[in-house]
């Protein structure tokens, strides 16, 4: 059992698009991401996605609507949904989802990388 420091986590990279898992627990991993510009259309055919923003606006797009997320507020994106997560400034999420979820779903794309490490 260790206590993990968020801010110092969010410290150690600056990339963006590329989450670090912090966390496990029954199944499930707690990753961490800063996110900045626009990121692709995707789905996850047979897992739910929780993003949580830490610092920053998000705003999650879905084919029909969109919403905007701010600090201390998050939003689980249904399993099947198409979804895409566009971040004019530099936000700080972290994410929940099951440990065979792949990043961009069935997508193949450059920002695509289902090889996250553990900070």
């Amino acid at each position: 059992m260790k206590k993990v420091n968020i801010q110092n986590k969010l410290n150690q990279f600056q990339d963006h698009w590329n989450p670090r898992i912090v966390g496990e627990l029954n199944g499930q991993q707690v990753k961490l991401a800063k996110l900045k510009g626009e990121f692709i259309w995707h789905s996850h055919d047979a897992e739910d996605e929780l993003f949580w923003v830490i610092s920053g606006v998000l705003k999650i797009e879905f084919r029909e609507s969109s919403v905007t997320l701010h600090p201390g507020e998050f939003i689980i994106v249904p399993k099947g949904v198409e979804h895409k997560p566009v971040a004019e400034n530099e936000v700080e999420v972290m994410l929940f989802e099951p440990t065979a979820t792949k990043h961009t779903g069935n997508e193949h794309h450059e920002l695509t990388n289902n090889e996250q490490q553990h900070l």
